[in-house]
């Protein structure tokens, strides 16, 4: 595909699916056998051999044609459907991202996503005055013409999302898109399923870990323009999502709190080092007016886009793999400065951090860095 977005056939949406699910192929190593193999059909055939290179011996486990159409048929018969990354319907605000999923499972009214996003995240063990402020706000915000973004867990996820359910709120889940979690909110699950949006990037099934939430934060805020915290203590996962936003651009807001309270020293260590403080929703609608003013298609965005690929020999990329394996070590560091350390060109180096990731020896880390396992 070399155009900016189009319809993906049947056939492309099912590789899509299959190389979306197999073994050790994330985003970003997904985006890179596409720009490697022209297609997914493509990249799922190439896969043995690169994976053999990198210094794989036993064979990645791949989804069969009937598995994913068995996960299609799933998501149908929940009423919610996919939509991959090389299509129109695909959020733009998370398109840009070098980590965005390809394919996303919806349920609901993913019409919502046209509209500006805001996310507003927060302590799980909320106080009653927190979970009051992030209702009110979710409903200004709401009310000024902002699609409110969360996670749905306790606490600060599910005020926000009950004070934007009358405009329609998006809830990005860590596990499947039909596992609720946490239990306790099945009601809250269902209206948004009927009045907003679910969004999952896990397989049908998967029950939520650990792991999974770190992934889901991204998302939260790749979807949205700003983060607003409300209540977040110094090692929470709210601090995780407003991170990754600075990483990907986003602005970040934070209420203010009590000194006293740890549920508050998140949100004051953020005003600290350069958030917006927030009192009111006016607050985060004065900075994001600016942001909104041109229409999401003018951004800048690049939609899974596959040039005609350019391949080292295999003759340099044999000299090269003991070269990059000897740079790296369990340490994150960026893939640039492997490049540099290595005195290699950038196709070598990252054709062979692709055979090591799908042989199971590399890791990948937010912010273009790659250690080994």
């Amino acid at each position: 595909m070399t155009e900016k977005s189009c319809t993906l056939s049947p056939a492309d949406r099912l590789d899509w699916l299959r190389l979306t699910r197999t073994e050790n192929v994330g985003p970003v190593t997904f985006r890179r056998l596409l720009e490697r193999c022209g297609s997914a059909g493509a990249a799922l055939a190439a896969l043995p051999e690169l994976a053999r290179k990198g210094g794989r011996n036993q064979p990645l486990r791949v989804p069969t044609r009937s598995e994913a159409e068995r996960e299609m048929e799933g998501l149908r018969h929940l009423g919610g459907t996919f939509v991959f990354a090389a299509e129109p319907d695909y959020p733009e605000a998370l398109a840009s991202l070098d980590d965005a999923p390809p394919v996303l499972a919806l349920r609901g009214h993913p019409s919502l996503l046209r509209r500006p996003a805001v996310a507003v995240v927060g302590a799980r063990n909320a106080s009653i005055a927190g979970r009051r402020m992030a209702e009110r706000l979710a409903m200004d915000l709401s009310s000024a013409g902002f699609l409110v973004v969360s996670g749905m867990a306790r606490g600060i996820d599910t005020a926000a999302h009950g004070g934007a359910l009358e405009a329609g709120t998006v809830a990005v889940l860590a596990g499947g898109i039909d596992v609720v979690y946490p239990p306790e909110n099945g009601g809250l699950y269902r209206e948004i399923a009927e009045r907003g949006l679910l969004v999952a990037e896990s397989p049908l099934g998967t029950e939520p870990q650990a792991r999974h939430f770190p992934r889901r934060n991204r998302l939260i805020s790749g979807l949205s323009l700003g983060v607003v915290v409300v209540e977040a203590a110094l090692k929470s996962g709210s601090l995780i999502t407003a991170r990754l936003a600075l990483d990907q651009g986003r602005d970040v807001f934070a209420v203010p709190g009590s000194p006293v309270d740890p549920r508050a020293q998140g949100c004051n260590r953020l005003i600290k080092d350069g958030a917006v403080l927030v009192e009111t929703a006016e607050d985060v609608v004065a900075v994001l007016r600016q942001a909104t003013l041109r229409p999401l298609a003018e951004r800048e965005r690049d939609l899974f886009r596959v040039p005609a690929p350019v391949l080292p020999g295999e003759q340099e990329l044999e000299r090269a793999r003991a070269l990059v394996v000897e740079s790296l070590s369990p340490t994150p560091v960026l893939i640039d400065e492997v490049v540099r350390g290595c005195q290699l060109s950038a196709p070598v180096v990252l054709t062979v951090l692709l055979e090591l990731e799908l042989a199971g020896r590399l890791q990948r880390h937010p912010g273009g860095q790659v250690s080994l396992i």
